[in-house]
């Protein structure tokens, strides 16, 4: 069974083709400047060389034809018909309340997920964009969506209502949603796996440290609280959003700097984080590399996102009673032994400790804790597609 994965971006769609008698990548690759002039493909096909395909794309059809050819095709593809794609698995950011796990997309979910369009402006569109492209290019194949907030659904209410009016929540559903569930739900299950031990039997807080980061309190294979809101702007400071703030300061800096709602808006999500701290870059490896040249704000920027995971750690203990295990994934947790180092800092009274030789590793599931820390702690890079391919899968 093969099986093709879709993530569709405002201008972008990436996409891994799978063969799920193994789990083995066939192809993957990146459409690019989707709209936008320069629009390019980068299709890396399993035992032939890779390849860039430069030719315009006006939407996420065009796109994904482009796509499907570069699957088929003699010279560059993998499989000799579409025939043998089994089903599609679309990555869509927000499912709202409406749903708690993975499900066969029909008319009635793609209602669920236009009225979901409030809540993810920016997300949802580009994912309705790619399934609609698929439905009409691959009419007789059965499509899936998997959404990033599902795996949080199974939060209490006392983690997921905000202290607001409690008809905000009625009417417009104003409430913590979650977000990097397919991450969190894979490197959960991964690292008990790699500790040998069941999943039921464990309290785990799983670290998704990017561009865009989140934390998450796993209790016995389910999520109880995570860091993200209603929307990816709440948690930690990340490469251009704010994270948690005084909620005055919107309304203080929205009248001392003449800023309307895009305005502040624009300013929370893409100007602050680790960016508007650092004034180098959103990217951490250039934060790092600032920081080693004895640049002082690169220094403290990073020093306010360790210390804000490092709250978070904390606080997820005392929400679950203790922790087992701490799990560092995503581009920073997976491949920055420095800033793991950094914030397991000062948390042995939690029975947390870093092996500095153990943890100098990048990119694959290991250890990075010492033989007697109580708590273990492990890198464990996330793999999203796969995640998405087994809940497809599953369902059909």
């Amino acid at each position: 069974m093969n099986i093709l994965v879709i993530n569709c971006g405002s201008s972008s769609l990436k996409y891994q083709l799978i063969d799920m008698t193994n789990e083995e990548v066939l192809a993957k690759g990146l459409a690019e400047r989707i709209g936008i002039e320069g629009a390019r493909i980068k299709h890396k096909p399993s035992g032939k060389e890779d390849v860039v395909i430069e030719k315009p794309m006006s939407n996420h059809k065009v796109a994904l034809e482009i796509v499907l050819n570069a699957i088929v095709s003699p010279d560059h593809g993998v499989i000799n018909s579409m025939d043998e794609i089994s089903a599609v698995g679309h990555r869509v950011v927000h499912g709202g309340e409406k749903f708690s796990g993975s499900v066969i997309i029909d008319d009635e979910v793609m209602e669920a997920l236009r009225e979901c369009i409030d809540l993810a402006p920016l997300h949802n569109p580009p994912n309705i964009m790619g399934i609609e492209a698929c439905q009409e290019l691959m009419p007789n194949v059965p499509m899936v969506g998997v959404f990033d907030t599902a795996f949080h659904q199974t939060m209490p209410e006392e983690a997921y209502i905000y202290p607001l009016p409690y008809e905000v929540y009625e009417k417009y559903g104003v409430r913590r949603y979650g977000f990097h569930g397919t991450s969190h739900k894979y490197v959960a299950n991964k690292a008990a796996s790699v500790l040998g031990q069941n999943i039921d039997d464990l309290r785990i807080i799983t670290c998704h440290l990017g561009n865009g980061a989140s934390v998450a309190a796993v209790d016995h294979g389910k999520s109880v609280d995570t860091s993200m809101g209603l929307t990816p702007l709440e948690g930690l400071a990340m490469g251009t959003r704010c994270g948690d703030i005084d909620p005055a300061i919107v309304t203080f800096l929205m009248e001392k700097e003449g800023l309307d709602i895009d305005g502040i808006n624009n300013l929370m999500n893409k100007k602050s984080g680790v960016l508007g701290v650092s004034g180098v870059s959103s990217d951490f490896r250039d934060i790092e590399e600032a920081t080693e040249k004895g640049n002082e704000r690169a220094k403290l920027a990073l020093n306010v996102f360790a210390r804000r995971v490092k709250k978070y750690i904390g606080s997820y203990a005392a929400v679950m009673g203790g922790v087992d295990a701490i799990v560092f994934t995503a581009g920073l947790g997976e491949n920055s032994p420095e800033i793991r180092e950094t914030i397991c800092e000062g948390l042995g009274f939690i029975g947390i400790e870093i092996d500095k030789e153990e943890n100098n590793v990048r990119g694959k599931d290991k250890v990075v804790s010492t033989e007697d820390s109580n708590v273990k702690v492990l890198v464990v890079p996330t793999n999203e597609e796969l995640m998405i391919a087994r809940d497809t899968k599953e369902l059909i």
